[in-house]
């Protein structure tokens, strides 16, 4: 599980509210709200289709219950995979239980004995499919990081105008002057504390998964073309960093 995720939503909102002390209410404005949330909404319903705001709570739920393995870690299994190929041949490999879905399609590939030019590019499809899928739901959460502070200035030129054209009513003034600030306050909170740091934590996930499952691909096609494991982990070790690639290399060795 990711904590980090929701630590930081936590700490971004409890830490402003608890920096407004006591007088809560006096920051809490139902109109303000529906200007920035209502507008927020339905200007992302305008620029997406229905497709694409669907797939936003499964997309979302991996800030959170992020259980992708790290690439030194599906190093190793790719390895212990090459080892078993090597040994008792790649229809060996169908005993071996695997559970991350891509590399377990991949190995079926090899083990069917599709050509690994032919493996490569079904991989890729998949590869394509999930750039498609990540890309609108960090394109759906950055827009709407741009279109809440955007909305909490609409609402604050509403509250301009109620308070300018009913300025002979001082009990009026106090109301239109928080729809006027407290829409500002909404549009940029939740813009900086939650749209825009869950579009770029969605964006660092998705970079992650694209190395791994590229370092995939290069492992299925080494294990398909007969490379020795040797050779596996050196193409393989090219995708982490010199520290990293000593571990493994210590490991391999063991």
């Amino acid at each position: 599980m990711e904590l980090s995720t929701i630590i930081g939503v936590v700490v971004a909102f409890v830490l402003v509210f608890l920096s407004i002390g006591t007088n809560i209410k006096a920051f809490l404005d139902i109109p303000s709200v529906l200007i920035v949330v209502g507008g927020t909404v339905g200007a992302t319903m305008i620029r997406f289709p229905f497709k694409v705001i669907l797939q936003l709570p499964s997309v979302i739920k991996k800030t959170v219950f992020n259980t992708m393995q790290s690439p030194q870690d599906m190093i190793k299994i790719i390895l212990s995979l090459s080892v078993e190929a090597k040994k008792n041949g790649i229809l060996g490999l169908e005993k071996i239980p695997i559970e991350n879905q891509f590399l377990k399609k991949g190995v079926q590939l090899a083990i069917d004995g599709v050509e690994p030019d032919l493996i490569e590019s079904v991989l890729n499809i998949d590869i394509g499919s999930t750039n498609q899928r990540h890309d609108g739901a960090t394109m759906l959460l950055t827009s709407a990081g741009e279109s809440a502070p955007a909305f909490g200035m609409i609402g604050t030129l509403i509250g301009l105008v109620l308070m300018l054209g009913n300025m002979d009513d001082p009990k009026s003034i106090g109301p239109a002057m928080a729809v006027a600030l407290l829409t500002t306050l909404y549009g940029s909170l939740l813009a900086n504390a939650l749209f825009l740091p869950l579009a770029d934590k969605l964006k660092y996930f998705h970079e992650q998964e694209m190395i791994i499952k590229r370092l995939i691909v290069n492992g299925i096609l080494s294990i398909a073309n007969g490379d020795h494991p040797a050779v596996v982990q050196e193409k393989l070790s090219s995708f982490l960093s010199p520290g990293v690639r000593g571990q493994i290399e210590a490991g391999a060795r063991k």
